[in-house]
């Protein structure tokens, strides 16, 4: 992984970010579910299919937060490196939460910007913009963050003015098919000629926009970015807008 550049000394941070749990009312009802089976089956109540289905829903539980809670975090750190920032540009992260993806892109950006924006919903524990600029602060970022309230179907930013844009996880939440190709139109639109556009959303999704737009790379992002198992993956559309 490439060296980010200005990063502050570990001593010069208070404490470290908290990005929280992605909707984490999800891990808790498989959590709960599988410790029912398996009790209900050491209590010889059921049979060992139930008992094998509370193992498989606690080791989905397990998948889930160690993808919300580190996998997801490695994978943007890898995918920004591939970004080949130079350090001076405009990035705007849609659907920021707490801050995850936007603080690594921060990071790699000493003489840029690095944007979020967010409806701050409750898809993400403990979400909101104190949090998310709390978190910019901790990891010493916060002189290039700004968050914004903004619906992505609808940016308040002129076209052209970033260099990337982001969204991890977040347009899928959009409920109308239509309403998310219009946040993923808004993404391009705001974006320069020549500039990167990547998303990251289940793979149904993430084909569907791709389509859309009518450009772009599939790549699902492996094991570190499942929700529970390969049928809950996430696969990264990466597409460069047309000069």
């Amino acid at each position: 992984m490439s060296k980010v550049p200005n990063e502050p000394p570990l001593s010069a941070v208070p404490w470290s970010p908290r990005y929280g749990v992605d909707a984490p009312a999800f891990p808790a009802v498989l959590g709960a579910a599988g410790v029912a089976c398996c009790l209900a089956a050491r209590r010889r109540l059921c049979g060992l299919a139930v008992a094998a289905a509370g193992v498989v829903l606690l080791a989905n539980a397990a998948v889930y937060l160690h993808t919300t809670l580190r996998g997801k975090l490695r994978i943007w750190e890898r995918e920004l490196d591939r970004v080949g920032l130079q350090g001076n540009e405009q990035l705007l992260d849609l659907g920021c939460g707490r801050g995850a993806v936007l603080i690594a892109a921060a990071r790699r950006l000493p003489t840029g910007r690095a944007v979020g924006a967010d409806l701050w919903t409750r898809d993400q524990s403990g979400n909101s913009p104190d949090v998310t600029l709390a978190n910019a602060a901790a990891a010493g970022v916060a002189d290039r963050v700004e968050v914004r309230t903004a619906d992505m179907t609808a940016l308040p930013f002129p076209d052209g003015s970033f260099d990337v844009v982001t969204s991890a996880m977040a347009i899928h939440n959009i409920p109308s098919p239509r309403a998310r190709y219009r946040a993923v139109d808004e993404a391009l639109r705001v974006l320069r000629p020549g500039g990167q556009l990547l998303i990251a959303d289940p793979w149904p999704m993430a084909r569907k926009y791709a389509e859309h737009i009518d450009q772009g790379t599939l790549r699902p992002l492996g094991p570190g970015y499942w929700y529970g198992g390969p049928w809950l993956g996430v696969t990264l559309l990466h597409a460069v807008k047309e000069r």
